[in-house]
């Protein structure tokens, strides 16, 4: 904790080049000729189109690329590790055994998985923003809603297609970002568990590292392997120390705009009620796995992901807590206020926007609990099936510019794909964490709330997590799909205990949901659009706005660190990996690995660190090289990198890649995997 402290203290005296790596890029909105200043290459507008047709992301939360003209993608392993558990049985467990398609019909189709190609961005700021001039409140959220599903319209019914309003500057300007949508994704390799996430959780989030994070997998356009011409090539070289690396992927959300109340909020509210929710579900599934080897193998994912939100947030929140850190978020804010009321047209439209969302933060304190808890206990798998068979029963019956955003025209694709997915359900799993969250939202709200007695009712947690589970049949994929198609009439005819305890809580869930939004959500994005234009005003679009889990381009170079006093090169090598391992997890190699160790080069280079500027949702991103060819695959950041949601420190924070010289020995030495091999060197010439 110490050494995070003062990395992020040293962002008070960061000077202008260790800041010169900072930024999330749009790809319409990209530095090139402060790229050319500082490392002499200038990206042209042909390179920029190129990167990011070739990239792509998974709409689960990760990014990709595409590697070869037939459709063949990387991603990260811990991307394509639920699709491989789905994919895995008691007899055949692909998780910890890892998976090779040898033969093209080999390829397994992923239960729900969907692969989005970036194809067009288009300026709607205009049409947004312009709904809601005059309205506040619900009648402000429903215009947009309705300008949003209006806009979304260009993009028609077609599945291939995929229409998303992405706001960006906190409403300063919004975007329509059109989508090659793929859905037939089939997975070709996966390595075992083991060395994916080697070191586990106590080298997440660190450096030195040694994981072969890599998952493979190839998009199907009516039966057959995709066409994609705008592919990355491998790079035959790599990198060496100083080189400069780009990073194309999707960030999935910062917070360097949030004023400093919205960050005094999350640091002193959200956090603290955060972080002990997921320190007790960490627990209750470590205990949950002891039960048996079954009940190991069904938990594995989940606990890897809640492992790393926990590890994460407690990253937050130290960046919070830290006193200069902090301050220097207010200053920043100051210098901004200031320059807004040194000129008075300024300072009559927007200088009281700050004052307005500290103000709405007492609100959103009032309100937040509530909504919070409910969504607790519907972020379970057949209960949220359920919650989402219960809403879209409801909104399909609407005008689509009327409907939630989660079910217009466009987003019912998605809908209807994760609810026909046929992915396994493990109802002893889902018991244990739906037990927890009935019991979370008696202990946030008090056994004497409202809503807890709505929730519960006269049952104890347990015993209504056991009946709505074991007596429900929405685990069959075909049950929930007669529910989808037969609408309103299905539903309300419906017995189902689950369907039945969606109702029961349906219309406080819309009543709170629709209070926050008016009460809070949209004075929020009223008045952060005024600090977004105030922005503009005194810097232009000379900073990159916010990660929105969508296409940005982030340039920096191979670059060490220092780590409280001690210098951590840049690089690890594959005989690191061997000298690492203990024979005992996290640090216990798989079989093929050990077979391997005399056929592979011991100095080959295994992950590195860059000065990119990354956050989550840059999972499985290509490391590129200014020909646009790839030189490693991002898949963590180190433990300084941890504040980056709130602010960049060049001297620190890394990104940190699997080296693409690692990639091709394992795929080649260590798992024979001559197709996947054979396609990439073809696709290089």
């Amino acid at each position: 904790m110490k050494t995070l402290l003062i990395a992020l203290s040293l962002l008070l005296a960061s000077s202008s080049t260790a800041l010169a790596d900072e930024g999330m890029w749009t790809f319409d909105n990209f530095p090139s000729a402060k790229v050319q200043q500082t490392y002499g290459f200038l990206p042209s507008a042909a390179f920029l189109d190129h990167v990011r047709k070739a990239s792509a992301r998974d709409a689960g939360g990760c990014s990709a690329s595409f590697i070869s003209p037939q459709g063949l993608i990387m991603t990260n392993h811990h991307c394509v590790v639920e699709c491989v558990g789905q994919l895995s049985t008691p007899q055949q467990d692909f998780v910890q055994t890892g998976f090779t398609a040898k033969r093209a019909e080999d390829e397994k189709t992923c239960p729900a998985f969907e692969i989005d190609q970036l194809a067009q961005i288009d300026d709607i700021t205009a049409e947004i923003q312009g709904a809601t001039v005059g309205k506040t409140g619900d009648a402000a959220n429903l215009a947009i809603r309705a300008a949003s599903a209006k806009a979304q319209e260009v993009c028609g019914k077609d599945v291939a297609v995929r229409c998303d309003v992405v706001s960006l500057y906190h409403g300063g300007i919004y975007k329509l970002y059109r989508y090659h949508r793929y859905t037939d994704v089939r997975l070709v390799f996966a390595p075992e568990y083991a060395v994916a996430q080697f070191g586990g959780d106590p080298d997440n989030f660190n450096f030195p590292r040694f994981d072969f994070d890599i998952g493979v997998v190839r998009v199907y356009e009516n039966g057959k392997p995709a066409a994609t011409p705008d592919y990355f090539k491998w790079s035959t070289a790599g990198t060496k120390d100083g080189d400069l690396v780009f990073v194309s992927g999707n960030p999935g959300s910062t917070s360097r705009e949030l004023t400093v109340s919205q960050l005094s909020y999350i640091r002193d509210v959200q956090l603290p009620e955060t972080i002990p929710i997921l320190a007790e579900l960490r627990g209750i599934l470590e205990e949950f796995q002891l039960r048996g080897a079954e009940q190991t193998r069904e938990a594995n994912e989940l606990r890897f992901f809640i492992e790393n939100d926990y590890k994460a947030e407690l990253g937050r929140q130290r960046a919070l807590n830290d006193h200069a850190f902090f301050k220097q978020k207010v200053n920043e804010e100051q210098k901004l206020r200031a320059a807004v009321a040194a000129k008075p047209k300024l300072a009559a439209a927007y200088s009281s926007a700050w004052d307005e969302i500290a103000q709405l933060q007492i609100v959103r304190t009032h309100l937040a609990p509530a909504v919070g808890a409910l969504a607790g206990i519907f972020n379970q798998g057949m209960l949220g099936y359920a919650q989402t068979l219960v809403e879209a029963a409801a909104e399909r019956q609407k005008p689509n510019g009327a409907r939630l955003p989660n079910f217009t025209d466009q987003a019912l694709v998605g809908v209807e794909q994760q609810l026909e997915a046929p992915a396994p359900i493990y109802p002893d799993l889902e018991q244990t964490t739906l037990t927890l969250g009935l019991q979370q939202v008696r202990e946030q709200l008090g056994t004497d709330d409202p809503l807890t007695k709505q929730v519960l009712g006269k049952d104890a947690p347990a015993d209504l997590a056991q009946r709505l589970v074991s007596q429900t049949k929405l685990a069959d994929p075909a049950v929930r799909k007669a529910l989808f198609v037969g609408g309103q009439a299905a539903i309300d005819a419906s017995t189902d205990p689950m369907i039945v305890y969606a109702i029961r809580l349906d219309a406080t869930s819309r009543r709170l949901t629709k209070d926050f939004e008016a009460q809070v959500a949209a004075p929020t994005r009223a008045a952060a659009e005024r600090i977004a234009k105030a922005r503009f005003a005194i810097y232009g679009t000379s900073i990159d706005p916010d990660a929105t889990f969508t296409a940005r381009l982030s340039y920096g170079s191979v670059k060490g660190f220092d780590n409280n006093g001690t210098f951590v090169p840049p690089y690890t090598t594959i005989g690191g990996l061997y000298d690492r391992a203990t024979g005992a997890a996290p640090y216990k190699l798989p079989q093929s690995w050990l077979a391997a160790k005399p056929t592979v080069v011991s100095n080959t280079p295994m992950n590195f660190v860059s000065t990119n500027d990354i956050i989550g949702g840059n999972s499985g991103s290509p490391s590129i090289d200014k020909n646009g060819e790839i030189v490693g695959l991002i898949f963590d950041g180190n433990i300084y990198s941890l504040g980056g949601d709130f602010g960049y420190d060049g001297s620190r924070n890394r990104a940190v890649s699997v080296d693409s010289r690692a990639l091709l020995a394992g795929l080649r030495s260590v798992y024979q995997a001559d197709r996947i091999v054979a396609e990439i060197e073809a696709a290089r010439k």
